[in-house]
């Protein structure tokens, strides 16, 4: 390719960035200008913002997006550094799993945004399961845990994964007493618990102090709320608007942690199918949990895909596309007109209309949720 061929394209490619960028500046939506947006949206006060648009049902209980809260340790579990400490090093531990090659960490890699990168996870002896792994950043932020919700604390989360025959595949009380063999562990438990003796407990109970020190640090978002208004792109100001209004986002996605922490059916239960998973109704049994799965965090989404609870999406413009259309809605065959189990989607979810522009600002907005501690690397070094 010769220079003049270069510098035809080089000079195509400005002008395409140029038409965008303008594009994008004169944009307006309503009797908001991307600068009006700008301004409001950086004031520093969620009170200038202009009215989400909410579904009527979503009105009275609606907590606006901002920057996260502080967590607050449980009081029969207070925070201490030992506590912590010891919970990361049974964290990274294989040595609680049945074939002492699977840890908790398998499954939620911090290099990989803490959760592990696949469609759905792989556990003892590279067991295939059927749901995807979600990041655990932030998850002390969590009212309740898994995709069903089967867990209300990070203490009772941690016996599930240990003895599920896909996940970690042994007995808790076996995984205590190799944790007990381990001479390394006595000071360390001794440490922060008055003596040495190891119990599943202590061990939840550290684990759960571990998880909850994951978390987010500042992200752009945050720092543009707070009045930085630089920080955010023309396309990013109308992607965040967007993601409030005509995406109707906030349905589902409000609060800081940007989860309603409920249930809903997005019409992926593949109802009577190969791949058939019910969610909440597996748990409760109950018509109208069919296909509800737990509302995931937003914060840090740029980096934890697949997406959805069977992992079907692998970016995130398979998700705007799906989510424009309102999400799949089932039709009944003929022999299932009275079957009561059939899943309906979420009234929430409808067709949405957005242009290729808009969703593509949207996008662009949702990347602007990611924090320097999405990636990063850690070294543990386990007793023996």
């Amino acid at each position: 390719m010769n220079l003049r061929v270069l510098t035809l394209i080089f000079f195509l490619v400005s002008i395409s960035c140029l038409i965008t960028s303008f594009s994008i500046k004169e944009f307006v939506i309503g009797d908001y200008t991307i600068e009006k947006l700008r301004a409001l949206y950086s004031s520093g006060d969620s009170k200038n913002w202009p009215i989400p648009t909410l579904d009527s049902s979503i009105i009275d209980e609606y907590v606006e997006i901002g920057n996260l809260e502080t967590i607050n340790h449980p009081k029969n579990n207070p925070y201490s550094i030992e506590k912590a400490e010891l919970g990361k090093k049974l964290f990274f531990d294989p040595r609680l799993s049945g074939s002492g090659q699977v840890s908790c960490a398998s499954c939620h890699e911090p290099q990989l945004a803490w959760g592990d990168g696949k469609r759905v996870s792989h556990g003892d002896l590279q067991k295939q399961g059927s749901r995807n792994a979600p990041t655990i950043i932030n998850i002390g932020q969590a009212q309740s845990l898994f995709w069903d919700g089967r867990a209300g604390s990070l203490e009772e989360q941690a016996h599930a994964p240990v003895e599920s025959t896909i996940e970690m595949n042994t007995k808790f009380a076996v995984a205590v007493q190799n944790i007990q063999n381990i001479k390394g562990y006595d000071s360390l438990f001794a440490g922060v618990y008055g003596d040495q003796k190891v119990t599943e407990n202590r061990i939840k109970k550290a684990l759960a102090t571990y998880q909850r020190t994951i978390k987010s640090t500042n992200t752009r978002f945050d720092h543009f709320i707070r009045g930085n208004e630089e920080v955010f792109t023309d396309q990013e100001v109308l992607g965040l608007h967007l993601f409030r209004t005509k995406g109707r986002c906030v349905n589902c996605h409000y609060s800081p942690y940007f989860s309603d922490q409920k249930f809903h059916n997005v019409g992926l239960t593949y109802y009577q199918r190969y791949y058939e998973d019910l969610g909440v109704y597996n748990q409760t049994g109950k018509k109208e949990d069919v296909g509800r799965f737990k509302t995931p965090t937003l914060r840090e989404v740029a980096k934890t895909g697949p997406y959805m609870h069977n992992g079907l999406f692998p970016d995130l413009g398979g998700i705007m596309n799906m989510y424009n259309v309102g999400m799949p809605r089932p039709r009944r065959k003929p022999k299932q007109e009275n079957d009561t189990l059939f899943p309906t989607t979420s009234v929430l979810l409808k067709p949405l209309k957005l242009s290729t522009e808009e969703k593509d600002a949207i996008e662009a907005f949702l990347k602007t949720l990611t924090s320097r501690t999405a990636n990063i690397e850690v070294f543990v070094e386990l007793p023996n």
